[in-house]
């Protein structure tokens, strides 16, 4: 049925080209003549159900910006006649556009074409649809200023399509935040749009020294709209550099940000007044790569935040000075210029902005005083050597407080001590070296393991030590700590004090009991003082927490350290797992160990200032009968001289 119907149509289609072409000759056609057929919403279709023909919107065509101007074979140049069998050849915007051709085919667009990336955007994909293309000046073009972040945003604001060419949508993304992007969207149309910066037809990308967008031409494109300020930043020191062709000097983008420009007073943005020290300068000041290449003097923002200005300003301060307060925005310029906010005749009015009545005498002196730098000025010196007699009177007044009060808190320990007769053993020998070992090892591994993470930290200094020598003890302090757990795993299973300890240790219902007595106790809601055995449920939780973490961080710590083995054999994220939980494992325990551990042997009342049982195995007969009243067989030896609850077990208990 269908395929009689195509025959009927075409008949039709033909007999009518053949007569329209007969009277016409070879004259040229109208659009009245294409229109005849091409006006038909229905598609006509040949044998294999392609359409042969092709509707086209009058309305749309009457309204563009060819609609008045061409004729339909002014683009189509190949159809000559009414009557044509094949489709028209796809039609060429260079034909009348040549320039913009040209231009176009040097663009990042047309690269973007080539054979083993996704098709970039061609001329319809910007100015829309062959026949209802409009001029720029009207509203509803899609070149029209109003509209051209949106159009741009058809292809640069598509995930997929972006990635699939090794980009981002981030740019897109970030211009409709920024302060352009915004004006855009409420109407104002001065303010910049794609094409602005990138152009429009020759579109490059930022490595070529053509583009608008290379660093030495940022200047001239965002000066296209910020004309004072470009001249202004011109001629100040780092314009400067950039007009000799140094690329390390900063340009609009290095500070204020590429798509993601915000207004100053956003306090975001990079140049905001609590931002701009730390974001901004401190990116080429702090540095010595600038001391290297050019003399420029180093570490200067850090000697700026040792000042009550950079103080001031990371406590959240806004009116404080930051760098441009003293030293302009975009004019900035050597203190050796005369036209310098900086050189020694303006630096009264610059420092009078905010201290009133400042006078010459109070700004002759250093700015940016760093302690210990070897600078030969008076400023300098005294600051110099303030800093090492106060150093050495530090040492020597601290160091003999502490040892004042080593001597007299020794003192009064071991009379406390003796005073608590008769004693009992708590832990053996064997116990105490194997918590000795621990507490050796658990010490080191937190200092360098920390010092690795927090290299500026006071206790990674105090150290002194480089990362070589910081990764050796850090591993043999792993490696004992190891080897420790190990044999405590022999020592709870091969040795008879070891195995009493591990089932003196072990949960029972009672301990989750206890704690709840203990809190109701203590918080004086009522109820009796809960009693224990050997362990309570304090000193349980604390030994399974160790069994836990040192497992933990044995098998972590060894993941991280055969890495490569662990990468090939499982993946690369399981080093990146086992790198995480070693981390916040280590935080965990050596939070743990201060809280609960050091209040259990130091903070506690009934031990202060130090339960001195790890040291000699020791504990008054009286304290252990208050902290474990129901451990009635060790409290009975111990009152008739016989032996310890973890040395000896009575007869029958194994």
């Amino acid at each position: 049925m269908n395929a009689a119907r195509s025959v009927i149509v075409r008949t039709l289609v033909f007999a009518l080209f053949f007569r329209a072409t007969a009277a016409h000759g070879a004259q040229k056609l109208k659009d009245s003549d294409c229109l005849a057929c091409h006006s038909d919403v229905t598609l006509t279709e040949d044998g294999n159900g392609k359409p042969v023909s092709v509707y086209v919107d009058q309305s749309q065509l009457k309204h563009s910006v060819h609609g008045s101007l061409l004729s339909c074979v002014d683009c189509h140049k190949d159809v000559k006649s009414l009557a044509h069998d094949t489709p028209p050849a796809k039609i060429s915007c260079a034909d009348c556009h040549s320039d913009a051709q040209e231009n176009y085919a040097h663009s990042i667009h047309a690269q973007d074409g080539k054979p083993g990336r996704n098709a970039a955007a061609t001329c319809t994909d910007c100015h829309g649809g062959a026949h209802a293309v409009l001029a720029s000046n009207n509203t509803k073009s899609p070149v029209n200023r109003a509209n051209i972040p949106a159009t741009c945003g058809q292809c640069h604001g598509q995930k997929f399509l972006m990635e699939s060419n090794g980009e981002s949508t981030q740019p897109f993304i970030a211009y409709q935040q920024s302060v352009h992007g915004r004006a855009v969207e409420s109407g104002k149309l001065k303010a910049a749009v794609c094409t602005d910066c990138h152009g429009a037809h020759q579109i490059l990308p930022a490595n070529q020294a053509q583009s608008p967008i290379s660093k030495f031409n940022v200047p001239a494109t965002c000066g296209k709209c910020h004309a004072e300020i470009a001249r202004t930043f011109a001629a100040s020191i780092h314009g400067q550099a950039i007009a000799r062709g140094n690329e390390m000097a900063p340009v609009c983008t290095d500070c204020h940000g590429i798509h993601s420009i915000k207004q100053h007073t956003d306090p975001n943005a990079p140049t905001s007044a609590e931002r701009l020290s730390r974001d901004v300068c401190a990116r080429c000041h702090e540095g010595v790569r600038l001391s290297q290449e050019f003399g420029v003097p180093g570490n200067q923002v850090s000697s700026y935040f040792d000042s009550y200005h950079g103080l001031a300003v990371e406590g959240g301060s806004v009116v404080a000075a930051n760098c441009s307060s003293c030293h302009g925005v975009h004019d900035i310029l050597p203190s050796s210029d005369p036209r310098s906010t900086i050189s020694s005749a303006n630096l009264d009015a610059t420092c009078g902005k905010c201290h009133k009545g400042v006078t010459r005498k109070f700004t002759l002196t250093r700015v940016h005083l760093q302690d210990g730098v070897r600078a030969s000025d008076i400023d300098s010196i005294a600051v110099r050597w303030v800093r090492r007699i106060y150093v050495v009177l530090i040492l020597l007044v601290i160091g003999a407080m502490f040892l004042h009060n080593a001597v007299i808190w020794r003192s009064k320990a071991m009379q406390i001590r003796t005073m608590q007769n008769p004693y009992m053993t708590w832990m053996t020998a064997n116990q105490r070296w194997q918590h000795l070992v621990l507490l050796t090892s658990f010490v080191f591994l937190v200092i360098t393991g920390f010092a690795l993470k927090f290299p500026g930290s006071w206790f990674a200094h105090t150290l002194g030590m480089g990362e070589h020598l910081r990764g050796i003890i850090h591993r043999v302090a792993g490696v004992v700590l190891i080897g420790a757990g190990l044999y405590h795993i022999f020592y709870v299973a091969a040795v008879r004090e070891g195995r009493k300890l591990l089932r003196d240790l072990a949960p029972v219902p009672k301990d989750a009991f206890d704690v709840w007595a203990a809190m109701r106790y203590y918080l004086g809601l009522g109820g009796e003082k809960p009693k224990f055995a050997r362990f309570s449920y304090a000193e349980k939780a604390e030994y399974w927490a160790l069994v836990w973490g040192t497992a933990l961080m044995g098998l972590t710590g060894i993941m991280m350290w055969a890495k490569v083995w662990v990468g090939d054999l499982l993946a690369r994220w399981w080093v990146d797992v086992a790198t995480a939980i070693h981390y916040y494992e280590a935080i965990l325990a050596t939070l743990a160990i201060m809280v609960w551990h050091l209040y259990q042997v130091i903070f506690d009342p009934d031990v202060y200032p130090m339960n001195w049982t790890w040291w000699d195995g020791k504990m008054p007969v009286e304290q252990y009968r208050h902290e474990h009243a129901l451990d009635k067989n060790a409290l009975h030896d111990a009152d008739s001289g016989a032996a310890s609850p973890s040395a000896v077990e009575r007869e029958g208990s194994d």
